[in-house]
């Protein structure tokens, strides 16, 4: 079993490397556009993966910072939907998870 402690240190690194990438993605995306229309137009759609990528990885974070808190208050593995415990091999997969698995779907 997976200790709260371990739980935590997982999550906050996880969160220490979103934002690591997002101000790869941010800085990226400032960067001057081209002159070419080709490499305009390619430029563009890079952006939009990119872009794409930053709004996930917002939502990741959202959902970290969230997890962070109910370790905190002593609520982080239990199902804020129905009250039961979160399966161990759900927090392996899906730390942040605030759902056990019969709420989730």
């Amino acid at each position: 079993m997976t200790s709260l402690a371990t739980r935590k240190t997982q999550l906050e690194a996880r969160l220490a490397d979103l934002r690591g990438r997002l101000v790869g993605i941010e800085a990226e995306l400032e960067q001057h556009p081209s002159a070419d229309w080709e490499e305009l137009a390619t430029e563009r759609e890079g952006d939009e993966v990119l872009e794409g990528m930053g709004l996930s990885g917002q939502q990741e974070m959202r959902r970290i910072a969230a997890a962070l808190q109910r370790l905190e208050s002593g609520d982080y593995g239990i199902c804020v939907k129905c009250g039961a415990e979160i399966g161990e091999a759900r927090l392996d997969a899906l730390p942040y998870t605030p759902f056990c698995r019969n709420c989730a779907d």
